[in-house]
């Protein structure tokens, strides 16, 4: 029996692509979905530069986030989306990237918050992980279940989590979003350190703002998505 239909894994292999394609994931970062067949599950390419996976190189893990009867070498931060899909049920699908517009918000108290109306879902806040609070001598990767666990706590109910000198993390309701709101994340980050250098205060969306707009954007997610998995896959996306 596939692990998971055709239709799923060409998903997954457009979302890797497309991050690549857009600078959120460059030889580095993964990107998973929650198994259609066992929501403890979760699909993720083996350990491969994103840009280069392919349908037969994606692997179901498990609810320990070891990959499941398969011996091939998993990516080391697995457990980074194990213990996320294990404390927040309506995930289905996580990013975790470099991207280097976002790693200064995680080193500097200027907090990350939406500029524009495309990154509206960081309305909620972007909290900063930060390994040393818990584990002074590390490497700063997220190698196994507690410290998944910890970074899951922190991100709580938000749409995104940051990593001091490390990345982020991002969540979706499905790979169209959450590869949505990873180019966002990194765009808005952008935007933000450009503002940071003009003069006078950073005008953020305001909360309600963010919450009228998150839900605008949901409804319009295939349209990106369609563009992107073309230009990813080389040709028409469904045919």
């Amino acid at each position: 029996m596939p692990i998971a239909p055709a239709e799923l894994l060409e998903d997954l292999v457009a979302a890797n692509r497309i991050l690549a394609q857009e600078g959120i994931l460059d030889a580095y970062g993964h990107v998973s979905v929650r198994s259609p067949r066992d929501p403890r599950r979760f699909l993720m390419s083996r350990s491969l530069a994103p840009s280069l996976v392919t349908a037969a190189d994606v692997m179901e893990h498990g609810e320990d986030s070891e990959p499941a009867g398969d011996t091939r070498k998993p990516y080391l931060e697995r457990f980074i989306h194990g213990e996320i899909y294990r404390q927040r049920p309506d995930v289905m699908a996580v990013v975790h990237s470099h991207s280097d517009s976002v790693i200064p918000f995680g080193i500097t108290r200027s907090a990350l918050r939406p500029v524009y109306h495309m990154a509206s879902f960081l309305w909620s806040g972007v909290p900063v992980y930060d390994i040393r609070a818990s584990t002074p001598e590390n490497d700063l990767l997220i190698c196994d279940p507690r410290l998944g666990q910890e970074l899951a706590q922190r991100l709580g109910a938000c749409a995104c989590v940051l990593m001091r000198g490390h990345g982020m993390t991002v969540v979706g309701d499905g790979l169209p979003e959450a590869v949505f709101r990873a180019v966002y994340t990194e765009r808005n980050a952008k935007l933000q350190g450009l503002a940071s250098q003009l003069g006078g205060p950073i005008e953020f969306l305001s909360d309600a703002e963010g919450r009228r707009a998150t839900v605008s954007n949901r409804g319009t997610v295939e349209r990106p998505w369609e563009l992107w998995k073309k230009q990813a896959l080389g040709r028409a996306w469904g045919a």
